[in-house]
């Protein structure tokens, strides 16, 4: 979008943690860095430099974090850079900012936006980090169970060709979730109206159900299928995304979260992991709203991210050990481990 942009080829590029004997955060430097990332600082550097010279920046460098100090010092001491700086109209300021630095707020759930939740529940698109598969089964005559229907290419966010598609995917990222869906409706109103298509108006909340029934009407009309395909595809992601399972976890999230943000100010990290305990699970014992192994290594990303300082004892060890010890059977327990979770073990 016109005030967001995603550098994907980049999106592996992450601040080595502070391990135990490593580099403290004072002493990195780029020959400190293991060769991979040093290669990659380069290859952003290179990146941003590129993007500047197009937008005809001078840039005054800012940075928060080990990671960040390095790669603004590279950029301002990099020789194209230096030239650029030298003959740019426009001035900017560039702040670099450690992902690892606002890990809460990667893995919360308080975003009330349409957008997230899409680009968090549906299927990534092969090949690609910032966009995702859209089920377009729903546009055929086809009739099938398959929930990955695979003889249909999917559907995806990027839609610079469709000016309505853009205009909605703006507010999927800008406006409240009610309101975004409301503008979904509003497009699928006008775009079927253009076409003479025999819709409904209705008012009030706007259902998943209502969305899927306004599209079914572009179904068997190849013109107007054709002319309005990219706001089709971003209505689908809306809808898939509304009846997702994970969406409905989400304010489970957003409860849990508000609620160890009360525990933290109140009592010690020992009762949090407590108060966790008895919701992992293995898969035998769960029901579909309870929590997945991933669910859990996120909530404790987020535990660990906002509690601060945690002063260690007997009580945080033991309190810690159970925990592992019932996250591993739980993972020990899946039946088919999730790519994530093969990753990690």
């Amino acid at each position: 979008s016109p005030e967001l942009c995603l550098l994907p080829a980049l999106a592996a590029l992450l601040p080595p943690l502070p391990g135990p004997g490593g580099p403290g955060p004072a002493e990195v430097g780029l020959g400190a860095l293991p060769a991979e990332l040093r290669a990659a600082v380069r290859a952003l550097v290179g990146d941003l430099d590129s993007l500047f010279t197009a937008l005809g920046l001078r840039e005054e460098n800012f940075a928060v974090g080990a990671l960040s100090r390095v790669i603004a010092a590279e950029l301002a001491s990099y020789a194209p850079a230096r030239n650029r700086r030298r003959t740019a109209t426009n001035k900017a300021s560039v702040i670099f900012v450690d992902r690892t630095l606002d890990l809460a707020g990667a893995v919360g759930h308080h975003g009330d936006n349409l957008a997230e939740k899409i680009l968090s529940v549906l299927p990534k698109l092969p090949g690609h980090k910032t966009d995702v598969m859209v089920n377009m089964v729903e546009l055929t005559a086809l009739k099938t169970t398959d929930e990955t229907c695979s003889i249909i290419a999917p559907g995806c966010l990027a839609q610079p060709n469709d000016p309505a598609a853009k205009a909605l995917w703006e507010s999927f990222m800008n406006l409240k979730q009610k309101e975004a869906v409301m503008e979904a409706r509003r497009h699928l109103v006008e775009a079927a109206s253009r076409e003479n298509l025999p819709i409904k108006m209705s008012m009030g909340e706007v259902t998943p159900e209502q969305l899927s029934s306004y599209v079914q009407l572009f179904r068997n009309n190849l013109k107007a299928l054709e002319n309005h395909c990219g706001l089709l595809q971003l209505v689908l992601a809306t809808v898939q995304t509304l009846k997702h399972p994970q969406t409905s976890k989400w304010d489970n999230f957003l409860a849990f979260e508000r609620l160890l943000l009360q525990t933290v100010g109140e009592s010690e990290m020992p009762s949090v992991l407590k108060q966790l305990l008895p919701m992992i699970k293995s898969y035998n014992e769960r029901t579909k709203d309870d929590y997945a192994c991933e669910d859990f290594l996120v909530l404790l990303v987020y535990i660990y991210s906002v509690v601060g300082e945690i002063s260690c004892g007997k009580e945080l060890d033991t309190a810690e050990e159970e925990v592992k010890k019932a996250l591993v059977k739980a993972i020990c327990d899946e039946p088919e481990p999730s790519p994530l979770l093969k990753k990690i073990t």
